[in-house]
């Protein structure tokens, strides 16, 4: 039997997280494709591939969705899972089901689009979130992009820009996925509400739907306890460029 594809680990912190991720699709190269992406933007999560059949085709295996999950929840970790299509979701049903009370209690199936809620779900859990905080990251992802122009509002609704400031993105790719996720961790550690150009700075999906590109100058506010202290570490960030200027 083909082993789960596991995410490679940069300085070992793979799986420190307390939440990890299971991508579940028909195509062994678009979960490991998938996988590879949003390890770039988590790298303390461990992230698990059970893509395609054993023998490399297109389709879903138990067996490789049994394993992967085991891989995944070893260690006391919680799983969240997600599925590309809807066999997919029918077979992580099935290997639910017979799943110990204790493992089936720890993990999660997400109602989310792969790509984008992998994506999401994996920044969340990078941030230490727990795994309904995570969950829920990876399904608001589907609402994210079902917006016009792929760019969601602040889902604090209208916030009070108590302080705003301008900065210009000097890295060449502005707001691209790295960076988006750099920034989004940033903001979502303060106890404040943060906007970059409108949209909620603590969502990674929402800032690279901005698509603002280098030598764009973008506009932050934050509002709340840490204010102040927010609005300056995603200027610093913005200002820095990300480490790419």
């Amino acid at each position: 039997m083909t082993a789960p594809v596991e995410a490679a680990s940069t300085g070992g912190d793979a799986g420190r997280a307390p939440v990890a991720l299971l991508l579940v699709s028909h195509s062994r190269d678009l979960a490991a494709g998938t996988l590879e992406l949003a390890a770039q933007m988590a790298p303390s999560v461990l992230l698990v591939a059970a893509g395609g059949l054993e023998d490399g085709g297109i389709g879903t295996s138990y067996d490789l969705i049994e394993a992967g999950l085991g891989r995944a929840a070893d260690g006391g970790r919680s799983v969240v899972i997600l599925t590309d299509l809807g066999s997919a979701v029918l077979t992580a049903e099935s290997v639910l089901e017979f799943l110990d009370d204790e493992v089936r209690a720890r993990v999660r199936l997400a109602d989310a689009p792969f790509v984008e809620g992998s994506i999401a779900a994996a920044v969340a859990a990078d941030g230490g979130q727990d795994v309904e905080a995570v969950l829920g990251a990876a399904e608001l992802a589907g609402a994210t992009f079902a917006r016009s122009g792929g760019a969601a509002p602040s889902e604090h609704g209208p916030v009070p820009a108590s302080m705003r400031a301008t900065a210009v993105l000097r890295n060449p790719l502005g707001l691209h996925a790295r960076p988006a996720a750099q920034l989004a961790r940033t903001a979502a550690s303060f106890e404040a509400v943060v906007t970059v150009n409108g949209v909620d700075a603590a969502s990674v999906l929402a800032l690279i739907g901005l698509g603002a590109v280098g030598g764009q100058q973008v506009v932050v506010t934050a509002a709340g306890p840490q204010a102040r202290a927010a609005l300056v570490a995603v200027i610093d960030e913005i200002e820095a460029g990300f480490g790419e200027a």
